[in-house]
């Protein structure tokens, strides 16, 4: 006895794989009342969907120009993080140069000290010119005779008691304190009269 089965025309199969040829032939669309492209674009809207494209439509507008807002805002802080690092490069730059001259102005001011810069001499003129370039670099010097100590400026290499004083005060420059802007190249070497006790 054989397992495989006989095909029968009249069996259900064969009857329903008609009636699905059938209703293909016969569905609601033959190949002449397709849908085009145009059509569906060029159908009229309801009231309700031409609102709900026009929300959606407004939507979009509004994210893409919150979206457009925003990357302004950050190319501007951008833009302004760089031009203040490029600041403070360039200062930071200038006081490495101008660091680099200290021990010159300090030999220049030793020089002077003892008389070696006589006026109109050829020596002189070099340190004036020297000077006025650190000068035009905005480097400024600091730490006079007579002014208060201050700490945060000022490095006090001894410190002398004095009578009569009753505040720290500079009493003698060992080495000027320089400063470019608002950077401290270097600290004024200073001997501090102190009150005595």
């Amino acid at each position: 006895m054989s397992d495989e089965k006989d095909f029968d025309p009249t069996s259900s199969n064969a009857s329903s794989a008609e009636q699905g040829s059938e209703a293909h032939a016969s569905g609601p669309a033959s190949q002449d009342d397709e849908l085009t492209v145009d059509d569906i674009l060029g159908a009229p809207q309801s009231a309700d969907a031409a609102a709900a494209a026009d929300a959606a439509v407004t939507d979009a507008e509004n994210t893409m120009l919150n979206d457009l807002k925003r990357l302004q805002a950050e190319y501007a802080n951008y833009r302004r993080r760089t031009e203040e690092q490029r600041e403070i490069e360039k200062q930071r730059t200038k006081g490495d140069v101008v660091k680099s001259l200290l021990p010159v102005l300090d030999d220049l001011d030793r020089a002077e000290k003892h008389g070696d810069l006589t006026e109109g001499s050829a020596f002189a003129v070099i340190a004036d010119k020297v000077r006025a370039l650190v000068t035009r670099q905005g480097v400024e010097t600091y730490g006079a005779v007579g002014d208060a100590f201050d700490p945060q400026r000022h490095e006090a290499i001894f410190q002398q008691p004095t009578p009569g004083v009753t505040e720290i005060t500079i009493i003698d420059v060992v080495e000027v304190g320089y400063r470019l802007g608002d950077v401290e190249l270097r600290p004024a070497k200073v001997v501090v009269a102190v009150p005595a006790e």
